[in-house]
């Protein structure tokens, strides 16, 4: 049923987004923006567009797709210049970059649209070791937050820039990701009760990214245990559970791992690694 706003009645978005979208060359991440952003127009939801260069170059980019230059004139879109917002060299709050993203998502709302939806080309906060660091710990706690309320994102990142193996260590913290991918995905869009979700392929391509995505999410520790809903994994490996097993001794807690696996349980078995418990997931 279309949900009445001051705009006019559109279809409510289906779906949360956390999309992260690797891209090589500055036009292709634009038309994707201008797809992503003209998506959430049409379901009533103010939109943001956050990039490199001054307002008015980036009001020019989102001028040139019709259903972005409507937005614009009946005031649902914004943009911003991330030149503007972070100095050279800035390390992001991860906290802090939440809630700014959380008061933007009510004030939307208290507005008369549907949700909040944002467009950001974050290279230039990820041009550090430092940088990627914080923001991998932000994108995983951002994607917790998405979760439960009208919030979607695209993150965009330049792989020709920044690498492959950069890009990956911020793409396996989304739910979603298009080139410059991970082969597993740790994050927040998890069912009740878990800390959050795991998908993919635990295998030797992921034996240096697995464990620094578990340090970076910070994941919540609930009566003793910290749940992972790892139903959408497809594969994992001796050494990824060894990895795991030193996560749990680190923090000094029990990892269940949720999933329809048959064989996580009998490595564990077969390796004695404490701290892991494996459940079978629904």
């Amino acid at each position: 049923m279309p949900i009445p706003t001051e705009r006019g009645s559109r279809p409510f978005a289906p779906a949360r987004d956390h999309v992260c979208r690797g891209y090589r060359g500055r036009g292709g991440f634009v038309a994707h923006a201008q797809e992503f952003l003209a998506e959430g127009l049409a379901a009533g939801e103010r939109v943001l567009y956050v990039a490199p260069g001054d307002e008015a170059a980036l009001t020019g980019q989102l001028r040139a797709d019709e259903r972005c230059d409507e937005g614009l004139e009946r005031g649902a879109v914004q943009v911003a210049s991330v030149d503007e917002a972070y100095p050279t060299g800035a390390v992001v709050d991860p906290a802090g970059q939440v809630e700014l993203y959380a008061a933007a998502t009510s004030e939307a709302l208290a507005a008369g649209f549907t949700g909040l939806r944002v467009a950001a080309d974050a290279t230039s906060l990820v041009r550090t070791p430092a940088q990627v660091d914080a923001f991998a710990r932000y994108e995983h706690l951002v994607d917790h937050y998405m979760a439960g309320h009208p919030m979607s994102a695209m993150c965009g990142y330049d792989v020709a820039e920044l690498g492959g193996g950069v890009v990956a260590q911020l793409a396996c913290m989304h739910p979603t990701a298009h080139e410059g991918g991970a082969p597993f995905h740790l994050h927040g869009h998890a069912r009740g009760g878990s800390a959050a979700a795991l998908e993919g392929d635990l295998d030797l391509e992921s034996r240096e990214l697995w464990p620094l995505a578990l340090e970076r999410a910070g994941l919540r520790e609930e009566g003793g245990t910290i749940a992972i809903d790892a139903a959408g994994l497809d594969f994992v490996d001796h050494r990824s559970l060894v990895a795991l097993a030193a996560y749990a001794e680190r923090h000094a807690t029990t990892v269940v791992l949720r999933t329809k696996l048959s064989t996580p349980a009998r490595l564990v078995e077969l390796l004695d690694l404490p701290g892991i418990r494996v459940e079978q997931a629904a």
